[in-house]
């Protein structure tokens, strides 16, 4: 009997403890964030990051996911990459997550894997405007217009007057030889955009 007393004391204290620990490391960590944040707005990112890591908790999604960007910010992609990796582990359906790891993988050249990440996005959010866009990008850059055709059409599809679609959409039409429709899509592009050289451009390859 009083061998179970003292294990009832002891957990009382046990969380009690816990609870103080948990106030003070909420005091601690918006501190740490605001210094992060004012660090972070002198162009110190480095230091930035430092103030984030004396409280790291790797179980911590918005710890991760922060010190993925500064440490992106500093030039430094490999422990970006580290942090944004640990973000979307912990939140296996984050699209930030994914668009974060994005950005150290492309620094690095790392393109077959932003486009799997691209391809995930898409098949979580098959809407996403942003990832369609870009992933298209990808494949107009490498000359893979059959490819980048329908994510730009799919753009237009949700922005029937959006000027980066419909410019993109245009040229790859202008490249897969569908003339009509890329005079089509330049001709609205210049509506949105009176003059645009871009899109004058175009037509005056077409004519």
């Amino acid at each position: 009997m009083e061998f179970l007393r003292r294990k009832i004391i002891l957990l009382i204290f046990t969380v009690a403890g816990f609870s103080a620990v948990a106030q003070v490391s909420q005091e601690a960590l918006e501190a740490a964030f605001s210094k992060s944040y004012q660090l972070e707005k002198a162009g110190d990112f480095t230091a930035a990051a430092d103030a984030l890591k004396k409280v790291f908790d790797e179980s911590s999604y918005e710890l991760n996911l922060r010190l993925g960007w500064l440490n992106y910010n500093a030039g430094l992609f490999d422990e970006s990459i580290i942090f944004y990796s640990n973000a979307q582990k912990l939140k296996p359906y984050s699209e930030e997550a994914r668009f974060g790891l994005i950005l150290p993988k492309a620094a690095l050249g790392r393109w077959n894997e932003v486009i799997e990440l691209y391809n995930k996005i898409l098949e979580i959010s098959p809407n996403n405007s942003v990832a369609l866009y870009r992933l298209g990008l990808i494949y107009y850059g490498r000359k893979d217009y059959n490819k980048a055709q329908p994510l730009f059409k799919k753009v237009v599809d949700l922005y029937p007057f959006g000027y980066d679609g419909l410019l993109m959409l245009g040229w790859t039409s202008f490249f897969l030889g569908n003339y009509p429709q890329a005079k089509v899509l330049f001709n609205k592009v210049l509506l949105y955009s009176p003059g645009d050289k871009s899109a004058k451009e175009g037509l005056g390859l077409i004519k």
